[in-house]
């Protein structure tokens, strides 16, 4: 038995049970990573002696006893690196500690195994972005994993990790774990701590995981979810055992179809397994409900200004003094910052941050800034209009499937354009999650499904209803 292509929950249970060790879990993955990360690319560093320490000392016991799991590079792993995809940390910084779902994973008996690659700080929808490599979809090498969390994904597509943690900024869980074929959970903002975890936009940025299995997901969600008093944004609110809720009933349960979800540009491809996933979603007992969104359109815009604000104000910090390249060859402090930051930060990064600068500069800042809050907020209240009428939202996760490496890189609004369908649940802070539903030209198709904030049990429930009744969760890439 190939113990890397196990779920979270199986390599769990045989661990429980005595038929596999955590230290056979490790090097399952070991021996998974030397046969397929060499085309994929989805690692950027591991430690296998560090991990395989740890595993002889994993209790079982445990809810994640023993069980490795991925991390993408933005989230803060005691004494291992921790780049965020850009050279302008490579090499130059390894975290003095841990981030607090970090914390929460270890007392859960989980391992944090590899540093998974992604778009520069979180800024890209391909992980074409990346400074350190280039990472490949396992399903087609010559197509995107999708970003910024490409590598998390990947990983799990690829069986060289059983799980993966994530962030969703605005669509960077979801979009990838379409692309790959694989189960992406956005939580509800602040439903995860972000201690540890690098900024890329404040308000809207959330640690998510990226799974195998819905079951899988609930499981992880209720080890890393709940308060912290280390970040003031998380939610004092109890924290359910997620996998015991699930249920195969979604009889009686009202699908939200938003109008504006539904639109010219998605492919084919995406609309007839989108179309036909909702359908099953009907033959299951579900009620579909059509609703309307009004202030979907202007969401990329709002996104936009916003994230870039405050990333500009966030990535402030890497200026090659406190953190971060240093540039040679310097005569003054002028020169340094400017020397320091061309070098060390990619061009998709410097262009958010000269747009998020130039939006809160003086004379710009409520004619852009102040109006996409204000338009913000009319987007959280669309949802909470329509969460009023319906238990969860159904919709594609992304327009296309995978787009070819190189297919988009030059032309960044196109790209932007890739998360039109899950950029406003971070605007409105509500719960979302992607699972397979079907493919297109070969290539995975995602559905997504969004719940209001704190709703991720009902969400789960659906996409796990949803999942036992189909087989596209248990199609792989042939290799």
């Amino acid at each position: 038995m190939d113990l890397a292509k196990l779920t979270l929950v199986e390599i769990r249970n045989a661990i429980r049970k005595g038929k596999a060790t955590s230290v056979d879990a490790v090097e399952a993955i070991r021996d998974a990573v030397e046969k397929r990360d060499e085309r994929v690319k989805g690692y950027v560093a591991l430690d296998f002696e560090t991990a395989l320490d740890q595993a002889r000392k994993a209790d079982p016991k445990l809810p994640l006893g023993g069980v490795p799991i991925a991390i993408k590079d933005l989230i803060n792993v005691q004494d291992q690196p921790c780049s965020c995809g850009s050279k302008m940390l490579a090499g130059t910084y390894r975290s003095p500690y841990d981030a607090t779902v970090i914390r929460k994973l270890r007392e859960a008996g989980a391992i944090p195994l590899g540093r998974t690659n992604m778009d520069e700080f979180a800024m890209g929808s391909s992980t074409e972005n990346s400074g350190i490599q280039l990472t490949r979809n396992p399903w087609n090498l010559d197509r995107s994993p999708g970003g910024s969390s490409g590598g998390a994904a990947a990983v799990i597509a690829a069986d060289t990790a059983f799980a993966s943690l994530g962030s969703d900024t605005g669509g960077s869980i979801r979009q990838p774990a379409s692309f790959c074929g694989t189960v992406g959970l956005k939580p509800t903002y602040g439903r995860v701590s972000r201690y540890g975890v690098v900024a890329f936009a404040s308000s809207l940025d959330q640690i998510g995981p990226i799974t195998k299995t819905v079951e899988d997901s609930a499981l992880l969600l209720s080890v890393i979810a709940g308060l912290d008093p280390k970040d003031s944004t998380t939610l004092n609110a109890p924290v359910p055992d997620y996998a015991k809720g699930l249920k195969g009933n979604v009889k009686g349960l009202r699908v939200g179809l938003p109008k504006e979800y539904f639109i010219d540009g998605t492919s084919a491809g995406v609309r007839s397994s989108v179309d036909a996933a909702i359908r099953k979603l009907e033959e299951l007992g579900a009620e579909l409900v059509e609703v309307s969104l009004p202030h979907t359109e202007p969401a990329v815009a709002v996104y936009y200004i916003l994230a870039t604000a405050e990333a500009s104000a966030n990535l402030a910090r890497f200026d090659g003094v406190r953190y971060g390249h240093r540039a040679e060859t310097i005569h003054d402090l002028g020169e340094h910052y400017r020397k320091s930051r061309s070098e060390g930060f990619g061009a998709e990064v410097k262009r958010r941050i000269i747009l998020g600068t130039y939006v809160l500069s003086s004379g710009y800042h409520d004619q852009y800034y102040t109006r996409a809050q204000q338009v913000r907020t009319l987007i959280r209240r669309d949802f909470e209009d329509v969460f009023a009428k319906v238990d969860v939202i159904a919709s594609p996760a992304s327009p296309t499937t995978a787009f070819q490496i190189g297919e988009l890189t030059n032309d960044p609004l196109h790209m932007y354009l890739a998360d039109v369908f899950t950029i406003a649940a971070n605007l409105g802070g509500i719960c979302g999650i992607s699972v397979p539903c079907g493919f297109s030209e070969g290539m995975p198709v995602g559905l997504q499904l969004l719940g209001p904030s704190l709703g991720e049990q009902v969400v789960l429930q659906v996409a796990h209803a949803y999942e036992q009744a189909t087989e596209w969760h248990k199609q792989r890439p042939a290799w």
